[in-house]
């Protein structure tokens, strides 16, 4: 225990905020900001508007007595505390936030009717939420940070996917596209996601991370193959989300961007009625630059929210983070980008394009210039604009539909159905999720939490009251759909051959990328074993491949 002299030494020492030097980073001027913002104190209130005399002090009968259940005060502020907490994010759970503008730089309306791309020039604004996603990867510490699973309390710096989720508010309702950094995924099938997710978190019994079941799965499920190579690679750990991050005292910055995508593949369709299958690519402006192993594992103690840090404080100095819509050649200035596929060709193309863990070939669908988006403001507040933002794959505008992609026709029921858990059944009123530019008019009602109820309007249909009608012109496009009903497993759907060509060709353009595979050299050697026990089809990868793996692992050394 501190003695008397050492604690009025210690408050004496405290001074005013207003009475410090300025300060170098944003984050920390917050609160004199808002003391400037708001020069006179409001009054004290209940929740219900009633102003209170006394904050310091319960109401007790006498100086020592106990406290009175009249105590309404103590009553509503305990209440309130104690359901201040929603539930976490099952996957996604630390993440930041900003607001800002998407703007169409290129003409896309002979693919894509969406009234957000009609002219050059259109902006629309958006929110995006950037986010460790839920990874526990196996590797030594003393080489790599250890995941902690995406739970709301881990570290920015893990070796880990980012989640890269985008709302753009748009004159025809609001577009979620809601996707990675990464242009793949580890499961092509939504119902592993549950178990695949299980093997991330905590051990049911010791409680702990669990090598063996995470690599135990993979090695069953070789369709994670490509992802696992890329969250390997140079890019595992990404440096923050704009990313631009100045260290200690030091003069040197390490800019840091990274990529979106929305993984998915997705049907365009044009003013005719004319459907193009897709991808999304957002393309950072500035090149993409991650953490090395040994960076990222001492941010893991030293700054564990080093890349929320890093975006708030960009986004204030003016310093605004931008990506952009780009053709394939690699220009100066970058753009966003998306790649287009005829029907015709999805049918004959040599490997289902609807498989969220290949990529389609730049060499023959080039990506294509549609514009920019920029992040120029910071949320007012983290829980309402950050952890009540609510992102669903099933939220598109007129023009932009679903493809036959499993994972994604999985996502559209269990986004909006976790939504549903966390926030309840009106989640999408919540200022951050409504539709502010395109109010909505149906025969919803009720529930928890409505704050936006449509007055009388009938909440039937149809009626005879001028109800909301249908809107034709905005008629999804038809699809023919033949096969037999049944369960395909695709355990063994052409696993290899872009893990092969991602290690011979974008491992050869990157030197450090082999260094960071072979540090764990025996673990890789370790899972492609496994995965030659569970598949006939690895010949190709553990014969060939292994000898360059083997081959580059010397030359490392």
């Amino acid at each position: 225990m501190n003695s008397p002299r050492r604690a009025v030494s210690l408050v004496l020492n405290v001074r005013p905020l207003g009475n410090r030097s300025k300060m170098t980073n944003p984050h920390d001027e917050q609160l004199q900001k808002q003391k400037e913002a708001q020069p006179t104190p409001h009054r004290m209130t209940t929740s219900n508007g009633a102003p209170i005399p006394n904050k310091n002090a319960v109401l007790t009968a006498g100086r020592r007595g106990p406290m009175l259940m009249q105590d309404v005060v103590y009553m509503d502020e305990m209440a309130h505390f104690d359901r201040e907490r929603i539930p976490e994010r099952v996957v996604h759970a630390k993440g930041a936030g900003a607001h800002g503008y998407f703007e169409v730089t290129h003409d896309i309306s002979k693919y894509c009717k969406a009234d957000m791309f009609s002219k050059v020039g259109k902006q629309t604004p958006m929110f995006i939420r950037f986010s460790t996603v839920e990874y526990n990867l196996d590797v030594r510490p003393s080489h790599f940070p250890l995941s902690s699973g995406g739970e709301s309390g881990s570290a920015d710096t893990a070796r880990d996917p980012r989640g890269f989720a985008m709302k753009f508010y748009t004159d025809e309702g609001n577009w979620d596209l809601v996707g990675n950094n990464t242009p793949i995924f580890f499961i092509r099938d939504p119902i592993l996601f549950p178990n695949f997710i299980h093997t991330q978190k905590r051990n049911p019994q010791t409680h702990l991370k669990d090598m063996n079941a995470m690599w135990d799965f993979f090695s069953l499920r070789p369709e994670s193959t490509h992802q696992m190579m890329f969250l390997f690679s140079d890019r595992g750990t990404p440096n923050g989300y704009r990313i631009l991050y100045e260290y200690g005292n030091q003069s040197n910055r390490y800019v840091r961007f990274m990529n979106g995508y929305g993984s998915h593949t997705f049907k365009l369709v044009n003013a005719n009625g004319e459907p193009v299958y897709c991808k999304f690519h957002f393309k950072t402006n500035q090149g993409i630059k991650c953490l090395s192993a040994s960076d990222a594992g001492r941010l893991t103690g030293e700054d564990p929210d080093f890349s929320i840090r890093d975006l708030f404080d960009a986004i204030e100095r003016g310093d605004y983070p931008q990506w952009n819509m780009f053709l394939q050649e690699n220009t100066v200035v970058s753009i966003d980008n998306i790649e287009v596929m005829t029907f015709d060709q999805a049918e004959k193309w040599k490997f289902n394009p609807f498989d969220v863990t290949k990529v389609w070939p730049h060499g023959e669908f080039p990506l294509i210039p549609v514009g920019k988006f920029v992040l120029n403001r910071n949320p007012q507040n983290y829980f309402a604009e950050v952890e009540q933002s609510a992102f669903c794959p099933a939220h598109v505008v007129p023009g932009i539909e679903f493809s036959p992609d499993k994972m994604l026709q999985g996502r559209l029921f269990s986004y909006t159905d976790t939504h549903f858990h966390r926030l309840g059944p009106n989640y999408i009123q919540l200022p951050i999720n409504c539709p502010f530019r395109s109010r909505p008019h149906n025969t919803q009602r009720d529930g928890a939490a409505c704050l936006y109820s449509q007055g009388g309007a009938p909440n039937y249909h149809p009626n005879s009251f001028n109800g909301p009608v249908d809107v034709a012109a905005v008629k999804d496009s038809a699809w023919k759909v033949t096969g037999d009903v049944d369960r395909f497993n695709t355990h063994d759907d052409n696993n290899f051959d872009q893990p092969r060509d991602f290690w011979l060709k974008v491992g050869n353009m990157t030197p450090f990328w082999t260094r960071v595979i072979v540090i764990d050299w025996w673990r890789i050697s370790y899972r492609l074993s496994r995965i030659a026990s569970h598949s006939s089809s690895i010949a190709p990868l553990t014969t060939s491949n292994r000898c360059t793996l083997t081959c580059t692992r010397r030359r490392a050394n």
